[in-house]
């Protein structure tokens, strides 16, 4: 009869952390989509800077890396800052989410 009473209040007190973590998370989501993410590569020759949101705020491609004789070698360029700034910055989400789940005792996978 107690032992029913006992997870009740297991359940509440989890749902409170819960409840805890999505208002601590709409803040860390709202702080990281104000950080900015850059990759370079090919030695510079092209650099992108996205934020957290996954919205690109520059892109920067140096002139050296435009031949008009080689424009795949640009495309494949592009393409790998691409996929690089997205993945540092879902790696940033990632880090930072499990962080937060670690600080509020729960585990690391329940807000996905």
């Amino acid at each position: 009869m107690f032992g029913g009473m006992g997870n009740m209040g297991n359940m509440a007190q989890m749902m409170k952390k819960v409840q805890k973590a999505q208002a601590q998370m709409k803040l860390m989501q709202e702080e990281i989509k104000k950080k900015t993410v850059e990759v370079t590569v090919g030695g510079g020759a092209v650099k992108i800077a996205m934020n957290g949101d996954h919205v690109v705020q520059s892109l920067y491609i140096d002139k050296s890396a435009v031949d008009p004789e080689d424009v795949e070698m640009l495309q494949d360029l592009v393409l790998s800052a691409m996929n690089e700034v997205i993945k540092k910055t879902d790696d940033l989400m990632n880090t930072e989410m499990q962080k937060l789940m670690s600080s509020l005792g729960l585990p690391a996978g329940m807000m996905g």
